[in-house]
Order: C-alpha cells, then sequence, then structure tokens
C-alpha cells in the first residue's frame, strides 16, 4: 500500500535530527557539516564555518577535500573519501547523492532518501551563474534544510556581470591608480577573476598568497584563471601597481599600494551602511549566497512540503513561505533537538 502524505512528511522529518553537534541522519550515521568533532561527517563545502578539522571520516567532493586539507593540513580527519557530484551511495539504511549547489567549486546539497522519503540539505547556495562552479541542481523533495543568509527582500542581488563592468570602467578612469579588490580567499576572489577574464580583460591579476594557493586548487579542477602574479613580501615601490588590479583577503595590502581604489565584493556592499563602512571606493555587490528571490524560487522548485531555514532571517523567510506557499516552514533553531539519550 503506497504511503499517504502524512507519513511521508513524517518519514522524511525522521531522516534529520539536529543534535548539538549538527544535523544528523540515522539512517546512515553520519553527520551534515557538524560544528563539533564526530565519527562521520558529510561536507558540502571547503568554507570554515562548514568543513570543520578533526572528524574520523569525512566525505566530499574531491575539490572541498583539497580545501580543508589547505587550509588545516593533510591530516585533517582520520579518513577522507571523494564522491562525485552526481553520484549515489549507500550508506547504512540511506542512499545519499550529492548535488551541485552552485555556491563555490565542489560544493553540494546532501540528498537523502529512506523509506521513500526524501531529504536535501542544501549547504550554501546560489542560482546565478557562476564560471567557476556547476549550477545549482533541482532535485525534488519532501525536506528542504535551506540558508537565508540574505533573507529579506532588500536583498536582490544585481547582475554580476554589471559589477565587474563597474571595476573595468574605474580602472580606464583611474589607469594612474591601482585597484585593490577585498574578497574571501576561496570562492569569491576566484569568482571574480573568472568574470574578469569572461569580460576579456587578460592583464596579469595580481593575488595575495592565499588566494593564489587557493587558485591552484581551481587550477587543477579545470577552472582556467588566467596569468596570477603572487604578491610577495617587498612592496616597497609602492607605484609598481599603478594600473593594476590586485585582489587580497579583507584587511591586506592597501597601506603599501599607491593611491589604491578599493572595493569589497560581497552581497553585503547591497546595504549602504555596509558600502559605507566597508565597500571602500567602489562597493561591488557580489555574493555566492542566494537573494530573496532565488531563495523564494527554490523552495517552490523543490516542492518541499517542510522547510526548515538556518544561517540568516529565518524568521523572515519562514513567515513568507508560510503566508505565500503553505509550507511547514521553521527556524531549524525551533526544531526540537534529539533527546540527549539519543544522540550518537
Amino acid at each position: 500500500m503506497p504511503e499517504t502524505p502524512a507519513q511521508k512528511k513524517t518519514g522524511a522529518q525522521t531522516i534529520l535530527i539536529p543534535t548539538a553537534s549538527g544535523l544528523y541522519c540515522p539512517a546512515g550515521d553520519f553527520y551534515i557539516d557538524p560544528t563539533r568533532k564526530v565519527a562521520r561527517a558529510i561536507i558540502t563545502h571547503g568554507h570554515s564555518d562548514h568543513a570543520r578539522k578533526g572528524h574520523g571520516a569525512v566525505l566530499a567532493t574531491r575539490a572541498t577535500l583539497a580545501f580543508m586539507a589547505l587550509r588545516y593540513g593533510k591530516n585533517f580527519a582520520g579518513t577522507s573519501q571523494i564522491v562525485k557530484e552526481g553520484e549515489t551511495l549507500t550508506l547504512g539504511d540511506a542512499k545519499v547523492t550529492l548535488l551541485a549547489a552552485g555556491h563555490m567549486l565542489g560544493s553540494v546539497q546532501v540528498h537523502i532518501e529512506h523509506q521513500g522519503a526524501t531529504a536535501i540539505i542544501s549547504g550554501d547556495f546560489k542560482r546565478s551563474a557562476d564560471p567557476t562552479c556547476p549550477s545549482f541542481d533541482v532535485r525534488p523533495c519532501d525536506l528542504f534544510v535551506a540558508e537565508a543568509t540574505f533573507a529579506l527582500p532588500i536583498y536582490r542581488h544585481p547582475p554580476p556581470e554589471g559589477e565587474i563592468e563597474k571595476l573595468l570602467l574605474s580602472l580606464h578612469l583611474f589607469a594612474d591608480r591601482p585597484h585593490l579588490v577585498h574578497a574571501y580567499s576561496i570562492g569569491k576572489a576566484q569568482r571574480v577573476i573568472a568574470l574578469l577574464r569572461q569580460a576579456g580583460y587578460d592583464e596579469p591579476i595580481h593575488v595575495h598568497k592565499a588566494i593564489a594557493e587557493a587558485s591552484l586548487i581551481y587550477e587543477n579542477e579545470g577552472v582556467s584563471l588566467g596569468s596570477l602574479e603572487t604578491l610577495g613580501a617587498d612592496l616597497s615601490d609602492p607605484q609598481a601597481f599603478d594600473g593594476k588590479i590586485i585582489l587580497s583577503p579583507p584587511g591586506g595590502v592597501a597601506e603599501a599600494l599607491h593611491a589604491p581604489v578599493t572595493s569589497f565584493a560581497s552581497g553585503w556592499m547591497r546595504l549602504k551602511s555596509a558600502a559605507k563602512s566597508r565597500g571602500g571606493d567602489l562597493p561591488l555587490i557580489l555574493s555566492d549566497h542566494a537573494d530573496w528571490d532565488e531563495l523564494v524560487t527554490t523552495v517552490k522548485d523543490v516542492g518541499a512540503e517542510t522547510l526548515w531555514i538556518t544561517h540568516g532571517r529565518e524568521d523572515v523567510l519562514a513567515a513568507h513561505i508560510k503566508e505565500t506557499l503553505g509550507v511547514d516552514a521553521k527556524a531549524l533553531s525551533a526544531v526540537p533537538f534529539a533527546p540527549e539519550g539519543l544522540q550518537p
């Protein structure tokens, strides 16, 4: 006899259990992006707020494991296993498939199937095109766990090509000054570089050492970034970079440059207050997270009956989804934790 909708909904919600260490899948005996050291972890992508060291066994894409090794050293976990995007594994009684998330190179959603019910943990994701990674893979599910970093209607990201045009126009108008773009070293910096190449800029780009190291992983994964020159320790000739583009993590090398035009590439630059305090001379609204419209569209696309929301303005998104789509939406923090005795 086929399951009723109510039975399927109940089954989906038992696939995942919130615990003090993070989301746990009892059927497969693993955690997703755990915040504490655990025996078995699936990691959605290589940013440090999701990928932590010290787990017994880690399963992730090859790029994510490479980023973890770069950040933490090769012994970041007891063992590690590479899984390709789209590949399905059987872990315990659960079937697990890693689906492209579109956030950065190697980023995935975790699709779990157990006893006819499905859950997807999206990790961080975006829906806009990115030349450095595959696009978000839309699959239907019963339970969807979504981030909410930019879950306010004010956050509607402009086309990234337009932001890159702003940078190139400034470079043309102020050709006697260096252009310093602050961008996170893993993910954002490489996207900025790839977008510049896509726009026809083929000059060498000067990059901080941390960006250069991460960019080698992109090159090894087949993402061409063109000519990059690593900034050395000696920046004694401040005018050597006039007319050049330099990428550095926030708080980098501005003081060593001659009258730089400074930028910060981030979705937070949509806010005037953030742009004024952190954006420098040329704020660039470039985000690797879904904006408001993408979040709402994605919930519609996956067709989940239950939505758990985390990492942002969960309350606003939950209220909107409930009212407009009739989905059982709530903040992940409001979902009951497993009783202490049931936690592994």
